[in-house]
């Protein structure tokens, strides 16, 4: 471990006189005094849907959109707090979707604020339910009460920016994307949307933030749902994304968990499943777990799973941790 040292050297020289004219010399030692680095914590979550059966959990337990969250929050205590949002909050828009569409009333984002998120992605398939309105309400409800949102914007540029957390001068980087979109909702000069993604955007990205940030964390909302193993497009977006820089890769989709592994040394977790869902039809899409790692200096000190399992109201509850080499 690199450490601080602050040095000072105090030398006191005491002279005595005495009545034969002898010195007396006194040198007091070196003092080092040692400093620990400071250590970071971040927590990342799954997907997150705040409608339909979730909606009407909180309806029937008085209105608190912090219900979901009440036997978790404890464990959401980091420094940085993520996770994937699959339902916009507004009450603007309509629907363009499908039965599967998913909007939820702006006081919902009080819940994620009493869990503690700071950071969501904004890059998959349920953005555009209720179209652009609903998209850019939610982006600047969510900046309105203090959470960044990664893989969107009102233009490209800021759709493709990097999302800066700063920790002290400690500064971590988001980058997200999904492979489930259309043009109609990709960002352009002109146009709010989410991040285009294809390996030229992909490089030009990370290469950039990696000049601005010390650790870059980039996410993907891609795969196949209810599949425990990564397809490859999984694979080759992780894996492109270290070989282009990045520190880790966090992934969502599946509604199911799938692998953490290392590849080249830097954790590529695939998919972390549902993390307030109402899929109740498996036990599968009712567990999942959160990934949590702590950082010193630039490198990941520990890493561990926390799992839970969602109770019957749809409020997930950890069980279990597990350590990871």
């Amino acid at each position: 471990m690199k450490r601080i040292i602050l040095t000072s050297i105090l030398v006191l020289i005491a002279l005595t006189y005495t009545t034969n004219t002898n010195h007396q010399i006194v040198i007091e030692p070196l003092v080092e005094e040692v400093i620990t680095p400071k250590t970071y914590k971040m927590i990342f979550a799954g997907d997150i849907m705040l409608d339909r059966g979730v909606r009407k959990m909180i309806k029937d337990y008085g209105e608190d959109y912090s219900f979901p969250f009440l036997n978790i929050k404890d464990d959401l205590e980091a420094d940085i707090v993520f996770a994937n949002l699959e339902s916009m909050i507004s009450d603007q828009g309509k629907n363009i979707g499908s039965i599967y569409s998913f909007r939820v009333e702006p006081k919902a984002i009080n819940g994620l604020k009493y869990a503690g998120f700071n950071i969501v992605s904004l890059a998959n398939n349920h953005t555009f339910d209720y179209d652009r309105p609903a998209f850019e309400d939610t982006m600047q409800r969510l900046t309105d009460a203090g959470i960044i949102y990664a893989g969107a914007g009102f233009n490209q540029q800021e759709a493709h920016s990097v999302k800066i957390i700063e920790l002290d001068d400690f500064k971590v980087g988001f980058l997200a994307y999904t492979e489930f979109l259309y043009p109609y909702t990709f960002a352009n000069e002109n146009r709010s949307g989410v991040t285009t993604l294809n390996r030229e955007n992909l490089e030009r990205d990370i290469v950039k933030a990696k000049d601005e940030v010390d650790f870059l964390i980039v996410t993907f909302h891609c795969g196949d749902e209810y599949q425990e193993k990564p397809n490859q497009n999984q694979i080759t977006w992780s894996e492109g994304a270290i070989d282009y820089g990045a520190d880790m890769v966090i992934g969502h989709h599946p509604h199911v968990t799938q692998p953490i592994k290392k590849y080249n040394g830097k954790y590529i977790a695939y998919s972390l499943g549902n993390f307030v869902f109402d899929q109740y039809f498996s036990e599968e899409t009712m567990s999942g777990f959160l990934f949590e790692i702590e950082i010193q200096e630039g490198k990941i000190t520990s890493a561990k799973k926390k799992h839970y399992k969602l109770n019957e109201y749809y409020q997930p509850e950890v069980y279990q941790e597990e350590v990871i080499d």
